[in-house]
């Protein structure tokens, strides 16, 4: 008994250890690798965004909120259960984002380009089942349009249409 106690203390203090690190190295949270991927074809281009999935209230109401910075081959991607007029603010949001709404078939319905940081004025995109975000401006540097074709890959099975 004495020997698996000492064990458990041992871990505790690892995990102690490993607590203290994360914050002394300023991140907040580990953000987890999703595997999902959302690649944009547009103009016989391919871009692929390795994005993490907001597939529940809770994850889409936090979004993008509070990062300093943001990648140009990541994003987020918004899924919905149902395929209508999703708005989206900006509060807590410190950088520029691009909105892409994706609708139900997979293809651009509309693009909101860099959001103004901290506003909260309702930005909607056209009817979509699926919002990705991603670095302002980035819609513009790779040629993304309306009715441009999308696939999403590696969304887990209760997030899939």
């Amino acid at each position: 008994m004495t020997e698996l106690m000492g064990r458990v203390t041992r871990l505790a203090r690892l995990s102690l250890l490993a607590g203290a690190a994360l914050l002394a190295s300023g991140c907040p949270r580990a953000t987890p690798s999703t595997g999902a991927v959302v690649v944009v074809e547009s103009g016989g281009h391919s871009q692929a965004v390795e994005v993490e999935v907001a597939d529940d209230d809770a994850k889409r109401q936090r979004g993008l909120m509070y990062r300093k910075e943001l990648a140009e081959d990541r994003g987020m991607i918004f899924v919905f259960e149902d395929e209508s007029p999703h708005a989206f603010w900006m509060k807590d949001t410190l950088i520029p984002l691009d909105m892409i709404f994706i609708d139900g078939q997979q293809r651009v319905s509309g693009i909101v380009t860099r959001a103004q940081p901290l506003s909260l004025e309702p930005r909607m995109g056209g009817v979509s089942r699926y919002v990705l975000e991603v670095a302002g401006g980035w819609a513009a540097r790779h040629g993304v349009r309306a009715g441009d074709r999308v696939r999403i890959e590696g969304l887990a099975p209760r997030a899939r249409p």
